[in-house]
C-alpha cells in the first residue's frame, strides 16, 4: 500500500482541533471549584437525578438570551452527552412494542444505527429524503401514512409499562436541524413548523441533535463561488431560528398528550464547543418531558451524570467565560478553516467535475458546523475513491455510503431517496490548515 509511507491526513474524524480546547479557562474553574468546599463537596458526590443544579440554572439563562425563550430551568435534564442522552431517552420513551419505527433523514450521522440496533430497533429504521431546507417532511408524512395503514393490524399491547412520569411514543424521528451531519444543511423554519406538525399528527417524537447550533456564521456573496465573503461573526449576527422543542411548545399540549410531555426534544452537547472528554450534554424539553428522564434507571442508580465536569460548565457558563471563548475563539477559526476548504476546492476538485454547494439557511446565507458534503460526477463511486485515497495518500475521507440510512434503497426512487456512493464527507474541524489543502 503505497499511502502507508505517507503523512497520514484524516478527512473522517468529526473532531475539534486541540487549538480549540480552552484548558486555561478550564484549569481557572477548576481551581475555582477546588478552593471551595462548599462547591467541590456537593460536585464530586452523587447529584440530583436531573442534573447539577447550578449548571441546569446557568443553561437556562444562557438558553433563554440565545433562542428567545422563556428561562426554565424545570425544561432541562443534563446528560453524559449527546449519545448517552438518545440511549436513555430510548429506554425511557419507549418500547419494543408499542414504538413502531425509528425515522431518520436520509443522510443522517452514521453511529446513530448502532444506538438504535442495541434498543432494538435494528429491523425498523426507516429513511425520508433530504430536500435544499432539509428534511423531505412531505415523503415523511407519505411513508408514515402508509406504514400506518400496513400497521393496522399489527399487535400493539406494551409489554412495558412506562409509569407515572413517562408515555411511550408510537414513532420517533432523528433529525439535526441546524448544521446537519453531513450535509452541513439547516432546516428552514417552515420546515421545522411542518416538522412539529407531523409529529403531533402520528404520535410520534423528534429527537434534534442540536450540537452544531452554536457554531454558525453569516454568509454573503454568490454560495460556491469566489465573491463569496463570510461575514466577521459577533454575539448578535449569530443565527438564531427556533429549535423543534421551542416550536412544539409554543403550540401547546396536543390532544393525546394530557400530561404535556410535548413531542420534540433538543439534544444538546458541550463536545463540540468544549471539549468530547467532557462528556456532559443536556436535554430541553417539556418539563414534564425532563422529569420523566430523570427517571431513568441508570441515572436514578448513579446520580446526575457528569457530576464534576458539569460543575466546572456552571462556572464557565456563570462567568461569560465560554460565551467569550465561543465568540473570540472557536467561532472565528471554523470559519477561517472552512474559508481555507472551500477555497482548496474550488482550486482542485472544481474542475474535475466535483461539486460542493453550500446549503445553509434559505440557500446558504448562514453556514456552521464541521463537515463540508461533496457531489461527484456521474460515474465516479465515492466507494472507489476512498478507498485508493487511503492505499495511495494515506488520506482517510468519509464515504457517503457510511451516511446512508440502512433502509434506504441503494437507487434514487419516486420518493427522492438518493444513493449516497456520489457524496463524500470532508470534516474541517479537526485537521491543521496546511492539511486542509494539502488534503483536498
Amino acid at each position: 500500500m503505497i499511502g502507508l509511507g505517507k503523512h497520514p491526513i484524516n478527512f473522517i474524524r468529526g473532531w475539534p482541533h486541540p487549538s480549540l480546547f480552552p484548558p486555561a479557562l478550564l484549569s481557572a474553574s477548576t481551581q475555582a471549584l477546588l478552593s471551595n468546599p462548599a462547591i467541590y463537596t456537593p460536585a464530586l458526590q452523587y447529584g440530583d437525578d436531573p442534573g447539577y443544579e447550578p449548571l441546569r440554572q446557568a443553561l437556562a439563562t444562557w438558553l433563554h438570551a440565545h433562542y428567545s425563550v422563556d428561562r426554565d430551568p424545570e425544561r432541562i435534564c443534563i446528560s453524559g452527552g449527546a449519545s448517552q442522552n438518545l440511549t436513555c431517552i430510548l429506554s425511557s420513551f419507549t418500547g419494543p412494542v408499542a414504538t413502531r419505527a425509528i425515522w431518520c433523514v436520509n443522510p443522517t450521522y452514521h453511529l446513530v444505527f448502532g444506538i438504535f440496533e442495541d434498543a432494538g430497533f435494528g429491523d425498523r429504521i426507516r429513511a425520508f429524503p433530504e430536500d435544499d431546507d432539509r428534511p423531505g417532511v412531505e415523503a415523511l408524512e407519505k411513508g408514515l401514512l402508509e406504514f400506518e395503514h400496513r400497521d393496522r393490524h399489527s399487535v400493539k399491547t406494551p409489554i412495558k409499562d412506562p409509569g407515572q412520569y413517562r408515555k411511550l411514543y408510537r414513532h420517533i424521528m432523528y433529525v439535526l436541524a441546524t448544521c446537519a451531519n453531513p450535509s452541513g444543511k439547516t432546516m428552514s423554519l417552515e420546515k421545522r413548523k411542518d416538522l412539529v406538525r407531523v409529529a403531533r399528527k402520528f404520535d410520534a417524537l423528534v429527537i434534534s441533535d442540536d450540537v452544531y447550533d452554536f457554531l454558525q456564521w453569516r454568509i454573503t456573496g454568490n454560495q460556491g463561488s469566489s465573491s463569496t465573503q463570510e461575514v466577521d461573526l459577533s454575539e448578535s449576527a449569530e443565527m438564531r431560528l427556533p429549535r423543534l422543542c421551542d416550536i412544539d411548545l409554543a403550540l401547546g399540549p396536543s390532544p393525546d398528550d394530557p400530561q404535556r410531555f410535548g413531542h420534540a426534544v433538543s439534544n444538546g452537547s458541550f463536545s463540540k464547543i468544549v471539549g468530547p472528554g467532557m462528556r456532559t450534554g443536556w436535554l430541553e424539553g417539556s418539563r414534564a418531558f425532563a422529569n420523566g428522564l430523570a427517571q431513568t434507571g441508570s441515572t436514578k442508580s448513579g446520580g446526575s451524570p457528569s457530576q464534576w465536569c458539569a460543575a466546572i460548565l456552571a462556572d464557565m457558563i456563570e462567568s461569560g467565560a465560554l460565551q467569550d471563548h465561543l465568540a473570540t475563539t472557536v467561532r472565528p477559526a471554523l470559519q477561517a478553516r472552512h474559508r481555507i476548504i472551500t477555497g482548496a476546492i474550488r482550486t482542485y476538485l472544481e474542475p474535475l467535475g466535483i461539486s460542493y454547494r453550500r446549503v445553509g439557511l434559505r440557500g446558504g446565507e448562514a453556514y456552521g458546523g464541521y463537515f463540508v458534503w461533496l457531489s461527484l460526477p456521474h460515474g465516479l463511486s465515492a466507494d472507489v475513491i476512498t478507498l485508493a485515497a487511503a492505499e495511495v495518500e494515506n488520506v482517510f475521507v468519509g464515504n457517503g455510503t457510511m451516511f446512508q440510512v440502512p433502509e434506504a434503497p441503494k437507487t434514487r426512487e419516486q420518493d427522492g431517496t438518493t444513493n449516497m456512493d456520489c457524496f463524500l464527507r470532508l470534516t474541517f474541524a479537526y485537521l491543521s490548515e496546511e492539511d486542509l489543502v494539502e488534503g483536498v
